[in-house]
């Protein structure tokens, strides 16, 4: 089965309106937990960009209160870096001067970050143990219901519930074609709930940009004009890697074009869901990522590098899963081996759930399930040495609907049908 992907990208160019946050707002520009020059430099850069902005607009812009836009407008104006160019509705309407759009594009050619103001380093600290994945009550109703699509005997579904309240990382290992990755991605369904991401965090007066919308999936809530808008409400990260993923996913990426940072995968995934997919047969070595997270997934703390060799930590606070279909103790050593506390092994299916799979399968394609097919290709596959697999139904269900489409005809599963796909989709003898 294919790895999804994700794709690393930064968030610093244009935000949608904040949907909700659920934290007090600050009223202060003291209150905000950054440097205040870094908030003053983005007024300007939005200034620059925007042209002229009511103070109200600029506040949503900023995703701050609108008592803290007129402190910021107050230390411009006496800079002479912005101006009133009229009022609307009792707002204030504003744009920079011509020494604040001097100001602007020596900022931009250094740093091109214009959004949000970022949440401190401590506030992201704070925020993330507060809404930790390994503080979960987990039952077995919710297991169920999240791997309903799946044909799973209650052992295993006991063990990845286990997995799942305790927060810490499984494995997932077994022969090819068996489920693990269908059983990986459908894990992060168990968790019904939401965290707080923001859109970025401010380190030592740098940037990094954080909430992704193609892996952050915002919440539809309404958010109270009280609340701290620089955190959007999403639902608990779902971050996917395969044979893609390299060292250079692990650590900060400074864009040499925006100037600021993007937050590595890991600390995107925080809070949620990271699946290391293909485990082994990524294009960084497998002592490489293993050395890497020993500590993280240990003491549940990372470190992270700014350009100039600032070092700094971050909470490690991830439910890891690694899947693979190569000897786990040809992977990794003891130690790291043991810092994974639940390792499940998927294997191929027995003829009964063999039979279930392809019921539910049928479904999916539109087909008429026939228990005297299955059977007939039971046999082909045993005749040919071939284990029951688990991929093998839809593999097979999508290959016989494909010659349908091909022929122009209604697809149906019947023994000749079923020959011809089994002959398609392996290599002769």
């Amino acid at each position: 089965m294919p790895a999804a992907t994700i794709t690393m990208t930064t968030t610093g160019g244009s935000f949608s309106p904040p949907t909700s946050a659920g934290l007090p707002g600050p009223q202060t520009l003291g209150q905000l937990g950054v440097h205040r020059g870094l908030c003053e430099d983005l007024a300007v850069k939005l200034l620059y960009l925007e042209g002229e902005l009511t103070l109200l607009d600029l506040a949503g812009r900023m995703c701050i209160a609108l008592a803290i836009v007129e402190e910021i407008f107050e230390r411009l104006r006496k800079a002479q870096f912005c101006e009133v160019k009229g009022v609307v509705g009792g707002i204030r309407r504003i744009a920079a001067t011509t020494q604040g759009k001097t100001r602007a594009a020596e900022l931009l050619s250094r740093n091109q970050y214009a959004g949000p103001v970022p949440v401190s380093l401590e506030s992201y600290d704070r925020q993330v143990r507060a809404q930790s994945v390994k503080d979960l009550d987990v039952h077995a109703r919710q297991v169920e219901s999240a791997f309903a699509g799946l044909v799973l005997g209650k052992r295993l579904l006991a063990q990845l519930g286990a997995a799942v309240v305790s927060g810490r990382a499984i494995m997932l290992y077994g022969p090819a074609g068996t489920g693990k990755t269908a059983i990986a991605q459908a894990l992060p369904s168990v968790y019904q709930d939401q965290v707080l991401i923001p859109y970025a965090v401010e380190v030592d007066n740098q940037i990094i940009s954080l909430f992704d919308s193609h892996i952050h999936q915002r919440c539809d809530v309404l958010a109270s004009p009280d609340d701290d808008r620089r955190w959007v409400l999403s639902r608990r990260p779902r971050v996917v890697v395969g044979g893609e993923m390299t060292s250079e996913m692990l650590d900060l990426q400074l864009n040499s074009i925006t100037g600021f940072y993007s937050a590595p995968l890991q600390m995107k995934a925080n809070n949620g869901v990271l699946i290391v997919d293909d485990f082994g047969r990524q294009r960084m070595r497998p002592e490489d990522l293993i050395n890497r997270w020993i500590v993280p997934l240990d003491r549940g703390i990372d470190f992270l590098t700014l350009l100039g060799g600032q070092k700094f930590e971050i909470p490690f606070d991830i439910f890891v899963v690694f899947a693979t279909n190569l000897d786990p103790s040809q992977l990794a050593d003891e130690a790291f081996l043991r810092r994974i506390q639940t390792k499940v092994k998927v294997d191929y299916v027995q003829p009964s759930d063999f039979h279930r799979i392809f019921r539910g399968v049928c479904g999916q394609f539109g087909l008429v399930y026939d228990a005297d097919t299955v059977e007939h290709l039971i046999k082909l596959l045993g005749n040919g040495g071939q284990p029951l697999r688990a991929c093998y139904p839809r593999d097979l269900a999508q290959s016989i609907c494909s010659f349908a489409r091909y022929e122009d005809r209604a697809p149906q599963l019947n023994c000749d049908a079923v020959t011809r796909a089994y002959d398609t989709y392996f290599l002769a003898s």
